[in-house]
């Protein structure tokens, strides 16, 4: 369609790339920041157009990462000093508000 904006995909894989190193949003903070409800949908845009962006960065609500991909997701956020308690980032401290 012409004159659209930009899709779903493209806008969520844009706020991704904006998150700076040593931040992180939740799936619904990143759904939130475009304008959707459906977090679901960012997981899946991460998990099959996100290998360009800083996906290590979305994590899930409560601070946790995917079983899958805990150890290398941890690591990154790690390097990037991201606060981490146990096994989940620390929202409080790491989360990005998008500006």
């Amino acid at each position: 369609m012409a004159g659209a904006g930009p899709s779903l995909t493209e806008q969520v894989l844009a706020s991704v790339e904006r998150i700076p190193p040593g931040k992180v949003m939740s799936y619904s903070d990143v759904a939130e920041y475009v304008g959707s409800r459906a977090a679901r949908n960012v997981g899946r845009i991460l998990a099959t157009e996100g290998g360009s962006v800083p996906w290590h960065r979305v994590v899930r609500q409560d601070g946790s990462c995917a079983e899958h991909l805990r150890d290398e997701q941890l690591a990154r956020l790690r390097a990037e000093g991201v606060a981490i308690r146990g096994q989940r980032v620390d929202m409080a401290r790491a989360r990005w508000n998008g500006r």
